[in-house]
């Protein structure tokens, strides 16, 4: 099976090195954080990969094409002939196809264009490039495979943003930083997708959060898988900070491999 990264988009909020370089090469323990969302795929033997690419896209292909020199001890022979001898290398056994979906196409659209990359017999998976968990995605096929619908999405709990106040009148009764609000689930991305579900794409200016999810909900063709343990999305430089803090600390739960 194939899974299909969207990699596309500006990450404004992530700040001033997403300016630089596109938000799915934003490190994470030395790292790009979609290293560590491929890593989790290929714990779960799932080696193939499309990358939809947009802002910067270059820059992902560079760090690709260069994966073996990012992840070996080399020495260089500077004459003429520049041999180049690789040690202690452990590269991944991926293949990975780097589309570019264009810089203005919204989600759905980036989708869209990669369809004659994917098999039209087969599911896949599909998810964003900037989230990682401990998603257990051989589970969440089976999943998918046991309801027979068209897609499947992953569910995670709503992370608190705020910290959280009980009050008893003027007193505070109980303070929590970051709640997990038990009661609201959102898209953690991680879906698992029939080739059909193209069909529910016009084109472009699609956002696949948009109309196309909402028409398989009407049509009831989505279901959630709910996905009690680790998820987190690296949308500002605080969450950047707390995955970076998770690794330092060598309890990163997404960490499965």
């Amino acid at each position: 099976m194939k899974a299909v990264i969207l990699a596309g988009g500006l990450g404004t909020r992530l700040g001033e090195e997403a300016d630089r370089i596109p938000k799915p090469l934003v490190q994470i323990g030395g790292k790009p954080i979609i290293w560590h969302i491929m890593k989790n795929y290929s714990e779960h033997c799932i080696k193939e990969f499309i990358i939809c690419l947009g802002f910067k896209g270059y820059e992902i292909k560079e760090y690709f094409f260069n994966y073996l020199l990012h992840s070996s001890d080399v020495t260089l022979n500077l004459g003429k002939n520049q041999q180049v001898e690789f040690h202690n290398n452990s590269v991944d056994q991926w293949k990975v196809t780097l589309i570019d979906t264009g810089i203005d196409v919204m989600t759905g659209g980036r989708l869209k264009r990669i369809q004659e990359f994917l098999d039209p017999t087969e599911p896949f998976f599909l998810t964003y490039g900037d989230g990682v968990g401990d998603i257990d995605v051989n589970r969440l096929l089976r999943f998918h495979k046991d309801h027979q619908g068209l897609a499947t999405v992953t569910a995670v709990r709503s992370p608190g943003r705020f910290g959280h106040l009980s009050l008893d009148g003027n007193f505070v009764t109980e303070f929590k930083e970051k709640p997990i609000v038990e009661d609201s689930w959102i898209n953690g991305g991680f879906f698992v997708l029939s080739p059909l579900v193209l069909n529910y794409i016009d084109g472009d200016d699609t956002y696949w959060e948009r109309e196309p999810l909402a028409k398989l909900a009407e049509e009831n063709q989505l279901h959630a898988y709910r996905h009690e343990g680790f998820w987190q999305a690296m949308d500002t430089p605080r969450d950047r900070q707390e995955l970076q803090s998770l690794w330092d600390s060598s309890s990163a739960p997404w960490k499965t491999w």
